[in-house]
């Protein structure tokens, strides 16, 4: 009954005149005031934020709601339903603390982490280093090293004492964003302020930080330090003094190194046999690479995705194109799979040497190997395709990528481009068309690809049409659109054409005095019919002409 009367007497109030408190519930309308004195548990619910919530909610089971729940708003909102308004009351512990701080610094929602950290601290809960050590990694990985750098120092605060993991990625988060200086100074004072013992990663990543500085004497200062410091220099060690050699380009220094871990009796991995040879690669040694990678191969140890890219993007450039090939079919043969720029640059270098149907092949593979090229190795075999008047070829291949992804503005242009060069003016219209359904607009190059296609067609009082559209949606001709128009203007002697090229292009400024020196080499053929015209246009756009 009591329920009955509150549903009743709220729906004629507004919600101004209603308050709620702990102490009662005040009830008013026109015609009826009502005050008793209940519980607010008894007078309204929260709806749980999902359902089914469980009755019986334990720390682990809500760390694991958390963990699991992809919506981040949903995770908060189970958060804090659980621990303000769960039936029977439930307390947070570090455990649930450290499910959604994990889930908002991987999410970089920065703003709430925070909030929920101060709250952790007052709580007084005991808490474990590992909540830092998340949050730090978090904040080098978005590239805010002076927030780690304040997180890692503000560890005491929460009555936990730091320790060489949370230093070591602290280090590591600052070396990630180039505050190299930064790494020497904080090693310094890891054991008087901080209390901390370094140990031997931590030698590792301030080695890391000088040879990316290019200071490979302070590391090799460093690794002679180490044993005094009690630890042992590993393969991983002088593995980063080799990368400062080849930083350097020093590839002396970079092989006396590599032998120094082979003297003592370490195998290489696929990172140490990388570096060496990516410093070759870069010093334009190439055969000295190949060696490199024939020795790795017969000592056991297997090129990972990295030796691969490292070694094809040195054939292209030496443009050994077939070399690059083999190789790249090769890594996919191995189940790795090639990053779209890596693709691109063999597509190119096969083009470039008039193998573009073998490019072509390369693209049809890779899908077969579930291997998506992006827009930008789509658009570099759709032009080359276009160049070599395989234009049903590449109308193919952009049909195969649509099933799969959106073509961008820059595949739909060359696509159009590569048509209008073959005169197939109907086609490019209706992929005009499509680009612009899909929410693409159309920029100076799509507009000058279709000007220029219509001219060459003899088509002229089309392109300007089309460049009174241009205007008219407020993209910005260039000086190669007005080239374009002007040239075939000319060819063809239609003065009142020109007259109509002159009035839309001289407000514009682009009219330079190549474009001058055309048109007017026409007009001097027509002098009395043309002196009415130019007086006209020039009285009416006072333009200074360069």
């Amino acid at each position: 009954m009591l329920r009955c009367s509150l549903v009743q007497t709220q729906r004629n109030t507004s919600p101004a005149s209603r308050w709620l408190s702990t102490a009662g519930v005040n009830i008013e309308c026109p015609t009826v005031s009502v005050s008793v004195s209940v519980p607010v548990s008894l007078s309204y619910r929260v709806t749980p934020p999902i359902k089914p919530w469980p009755q019986r909610l334990y720390p682990k089971r809500l760390a694991s709601m958390i963990s699991r729940q992809q919506n981040l708003d949903l995770a908060l909102q189970i958060f804090d339903y659980a621990g303000k308004y769960h039936p029977g009351g439930f307390s947070h512990n570090f455990d649930t603390y450290l499910a959604i701080v994990q889930r908002l610094s991987r999410a970089r929602a920065f703003g709430p982490m925070e909030s929920l950290l101060s709250q952790l601290r007052l709580s007084g809960l005991k808490c474990g280093e590992i909540i830092f050590i998340f949050v730090i990694r978090s904040y080098g990985l978005a590239g805010k090293p002076k927030s780690a750098l304040l997180t890692f120092l503000g560890i005491p605060s929460f009555s936990v004492q730091r320790s060489v993991r949370s230093l070591n990625t602290l280090l590591n988060a600052l070396v990630q964003n180039k505050r190299f200086d930064w790494v020497t100074i904080i090693f310094r004072n890891a054991v008087r302020k901080f209390g901390v013992i370094p140990n031997v990663f931590t030698c590792n990543i301030l080695i890391k930080a000088l040879c990316k500085k290019g200071d490979v004497q302070g590391a090799l200062k460093v690794l002679d330090e180490m044993p005094s410091m009690g630890m042992i220099p590993n393969v991983v060690t002088h593995t980063t003094i080799l990368s400062g050699y080849v930083y350097c380009r020093d590839m002396e220094g970079a092989e006396r190194s590599f032998s120094g871990i082979l003297d003592r009796g370490w195998l290489p991995d696929p990172t140490t046999y990388t570096i060496l040879m990516d410093g070759y690669c870069k010093s334009g040694r190439l055969v000295d690479a190949i060696k490199v990678m024939d020795d790795m191969e017969e000592n056991g140890v297997h090129p990972n995705d990295v030796t691969y890219g490292v070694m094809i993007e040195a054939y292209c450039k030496k443009k050994k194109a077939g070399e690059a090939l083999n190789l790249l079919e090769d890594m996919v043969q191995k189940k790795y799979m090639p990053s779209p720029a890596l693709c691109c640059k063999v597509i190119d270098v096969l083009c470039v040497e008039g193998k573009v149907a073998e490019a072509f092949n390369m693209w049809r593979q890779l899908l077969s190997k579930n291997c998506m090229p992006d827009n930008a190795t789509s658009s570099t075999l759709v032009y080359w395709l276009c160049k070599e008047g395989m234009v049903c070829e590449a109308k193919k291949l952009f049909d195969e990528f649509k099933k799969g992804s959106i073509p961008s503005l820059l595949t739909y242009n060359t696509l159009i481009g590569g048509l209008c060069e073959r005169a197939e003016l109907c086609e490019a219209g209706k992929l005009w068309d499509e680009m612009v359904e899909k929410g693409h607009v159309p920029n100076t190059f799509t507009y000058n690809m279709l000007i220029k296609g219509f001219c060459t067609a003899g088509m002229v009082k089309e392109g300007m049409r089309i460049l009174e559209e241009m205007l008219g949606k407020g993209c910005v001709p260039n000086l190669a659109t007005y080239s374009i128009l002007s040239e075939s203007l000319c060819s063809l002697g239609e003065l009142g054409d020109i007259s109509r090229f002159l009035t839309v292009a001289v407000p514009t400024g682009m009219v330079d005095s190549n474009l001058w020196d055309l048109l007017l080499d026409k007009f001097i053929t027509e002098v009395d019919a043309s002196r009415c015209v130019l007086c006209r246009i020039l009285s009416e756009h006072s333009t200074t002409y360069r």
